[in-house]
């Protein structure tokens, strides 16, 4: 009955969502208050509604109802209930559904926070934010139907794949679609804008919260991802370029490009028609992200469903909104005149540099991973594109990136002094070129990477303290960098985050170690200054697995000092699926992990073993951290919560005032 109500509550959404995208677009046309006002309370109404659904499906999942088909396929009665829960969201129809509930939450928090906003812009938003709602509302009912009842159900279930009963996998995908659905407010925005004619500083105060929330989200999502792939899949790495990976990369690019477009449109009143169109295009992205996981265009490790039907549906959907989208911009583009005038030397210069070093590398992703369905498609050949193809085309334009920051944050709006600026970051650029200097001299490998990386890390991390150092004025007043806008304080953090990831990745890639041998037990083998010893091996049981763990003490290969760690790599089964897992054993440390993993028996009774020494590690998601930590302060920050306060005082299309 339960499962009932869920799909009925469903099936209300919808038609709450048809109502609330016609009716309010109708009264915004005509001026009508009583029609534009339907939309907030059918935007709170979607949002309940959806939330009771999903509240339905969770609760199938918590105490296995297998009558229901998704239940049955994803979870299992012996599964943890952590895996239970993320059993909701961990398959095709269950995420689908977590999307349009956080698609709905976004449109519910805009009508709720957005009393601010001219009543024709709130409502056009709204609008268009329901339609996407009734899109993907239709997607689901029609294709994707989470609540299908099973005619005879089953003792028990199939388990989850067991990939994604890990901690990190449970919390990745919501983070992820809060950061990928909340780009779809910025493209209400854009087109509720395009709609009225009308984008001005007011409009980019609005959007760059919204903007600044969903890049903060996928920060999060991707850095949860990444570090779920290091230390779940048992190969070492971070970071795969594979298609789905690419797929939540290219938004959290266009959403960072976004954000710095979108801050000159507030304070200079330019960018405008670029601004819009990056908000188009960082949802699009979203979409396009959606469509490779869920068509089978591409082979992915992460793809939810391979439905042609599903995929020619999403298609749809991508085609609807962005064509539509850029169409309208195409008619309204002419109408968005830039008032701002500045200089080459400029803040706002350097906000277009960004702006297209994170465009330009975003469509270099892109091309990338879809060359092979080209390729295959025009030419009738079967290509990859692998890691050596992104890590040479996309990394110039991050050192160019690395390189501009420091420098763009400090130029003075409308016209600056590039000789001032740089004769303030002279000792960060000598202390970056110090450590460079050092790395190189101290490393055996003479490898490029390893000096380059830890440059650039540098630099923006030594830019960002001097930027804040400026701020405290000749007589260096300390006490005013506690009144600095918090804005301010968001945006230096952010940029050392960056700097502190780019260092982790330089220092994992130009100085890891590795070695694959045969062990047998009590045999001791040396890696770098590190000795290992297999102990033991033993068979342990889970709750519904079966592990062969490994036992290896760590000590130093001179002998000089004690056991530094005991390390426990384990390799799964979970029998209901019949699939292995691999669980990596890592000592993690300040500036190096120590990774174990433990492989199949051999003939001659050893183990195969794999140990990685990672230097600087953790840097990298100490440095999502931070970006994510740096995109919260400046969202805290008074001005946003104020966002738009001047409405009262212009007329409809005119400038409101600050």
């Amino acid at each position: 009955m339960i499962a009932e109500l869920g799909h009925f509550a469903l099936i209300l959404a919808f038609i709450v969502s048809l109502v609330q995208t016609v009716v309010p677009l109708i009264g915004a046309h005509k001026r009508w208050p009583g029609w534009m006002a339907v939309a907030e309370p059918a935007a709170t109404a979607q949002f309940m509604l959806v939330a009771a659904s999903f509240a339905a499906l969770t609760y199938a999942f918590v105490v296995s109802d297998f009558s229901l088909r998704l239940v049955v396929l994803n979870s299992h009665s012996a599964k943890p209930m952590l895996y239970k829960i993320s059993g909701v969201w961990g398959n095709h129809e269950g995420s689908m559904l977590l999307w349009v509930l956080i698609l709905s939450l976004f449109g519910a928090m805009a009508a709720w926070f957005g009393g601010n906003l001219p009543p024709t812009l709130r409502a056009r938003v709204l609008a268009v934010q329901a339609s996407i709602s009734v899109a993907f509302f239709a997607f689901i009912l029609f294709t994707s139907n989470p609540f299908l009842r099973m005619v005879v159900p089953p003792m028990d279930g199939q388990d989850l794949n067991p990939l994604l009963q890990d901690p990190g996998l449970a919390f990745h995908p919501p983070f992820l679609y809060l950061g990928y659905v909340g780009l779809s407010i910025c493209f209400s925005f854009a087109v509720a804008a395009l709609i009225e004619g009308r984008v001005d500083a007011a409009w980019g105060r609005w959007v760059r919260p919204w903007t600044l929330a969903a890049w903060v989200f996928l920060t999060i999502g991707i850095a949860l991802g990444s570090w779920w792939a290091y230390y779940e899949l048992g190969w070492g790495g971070f970071w795969f370029w594979d298609p789905v990976e690419n797929a939540s990369f290219m938004p959290w690019l266009f959403a960072a490009a976004l954000l710095h477009s979108a801050i000159v449109v507030e304070k200079r009143e330019a960018l405008k028609s670029w601004t819009v169109l990056l908000a188009i295009l960082a949802f699009g992205f979203s979409l396009i992200g959606t469509f490779i996981v869920r068509s089978g265009v591409l082979t992915s490790v992460h793809a939810f469903a391979n439905d042609p039907e599903r995929g020619v549906f999403i298609l749809g959907i991508l085609v609807f909104f962005t064509g539509g989208a850029l169409t309208l911009f195409a008619a309204r583009a002419s109408a968005m005149e830039a008032k701002g005038v500045f200089g080459v030397v400029s803040r706002e210069s350097a906000l277009v540099a960004n702006n297209i070093l994170l465009a330009v590398s975003s469509f270099v992703v892109f091309v990338g991973t879809l060359w092979p369905l080209m390729a295959e498609m025009a030419f009738g050949r079967k290509l990859s594109v692998g890691a050596p193809f992104f890590e040479a085309a996309f990394t110039p334009f991050m050192v160019l990136l690395g390189l501009l920051l420091p420098v763009g944050s400090m130029l003075a709006w409308k016209r600056g002094s590039l000789s001032r600026v740089i004769q303030q970051l002279v000792p960060a650029f000598v202390l970056a070129v110090a450590l460079a200097g050092l790395v190189w001299s101290m490393q055996t490998g003479r490898t490029l990477l390893g000096p380059v990386g830890v440059f650039l890390g540098a630099w923006l991390i030594a830019g960002a303290l001097t930027d804040l150092w400026s701020r405290t004025g000749r007589n260096r007043d300390l006490s005013r960098l506690l009144r600095l806008p918090r804005a301010d304080w968001g945006k230096a953090v952010a940029h050392g985050g960056l700097g502190i990831t780019m260092l982790g990745i330089s220092g994992l890639m130009a100085w890891q170690q590795e070695d694959i041998r045969t062990v047998h037990i009590g045999e001791p083998w040396t890696l770098g200054k590190f000795e290992f010893t297999l102990q033991d091996v033993t068979r342990e049981q889970g709750p519904n697995y079966f592990a062969t763990r490994g036992e290896v003490s760590v000590t130093p290969a001179n002998h000089d000092g004690g056991e530094i760690a005991h390390l426990y790599p384990e390799k799964r089964t979970y029998p209901v699926q019949a699939m292995p897992t691999t669980e990596a054993a890592i000592d993690y440390r300040f500036l190096r992990d120590i990774y174990v993993v433990i492989g199949d028996p051999q003939d001659d009774g050893g183990w195969v073993m794999r140990v990685y020494i990672k230097p600087l590690a953790n840097w990298i998601w100490g440095g999502c951290i931070l970006m994510a930590l740096g995109g919260l302060l400046s969202l805290s920050d008074r001005r946003y919560r104020v966002a738009a306060g001047a409405r009262k005082t212009a007329p409809m299309g005119g400038v409101p005032a600050e």
